[in-house]
């Protein structure tokens, strides 16, 4: 099984907005949490109409938020990898 690519998995962690929207789900790789897009409150990195374009995680504030629609499986083992590459 070939190592799943964290470096493009992080690249869908900003400036995602429409990506993260559509997605069924979304998870964060600071604290493994998966939640459905609605809960995110903040969003960061406004475009020009001051519109925030990349999501903070519910819980923490962190902007380490991937969605469903990246393409990248959003479940706790996966988030736990993610963490371990990024954070540790």
């Amino acid at each position: 099984m070939a190592e799943p690519d964290y470096l493009g998995a992080h690249k869908h962690s900003n400036n995602h907005r429409d990506e993260v929207l559509a997605s069924n789900q979304c998870g964060c790789f600071y604290c493994t949490a998966v939640f459905p897009p609605p809960k995110i409150e903040k969003w960061v990195d406004e475009d020009e109409n001051g519109v925030g374009q990349t999501a903070l995680c519910p819980r923490y504030g962190i902007d380490s938020v991937i969605g469903s629609k990246s393409g990248y499986p959003i479940t706790v083992e996966f988030l736990r990898e993610m963490q371990r590459h990024w954070f540790s």
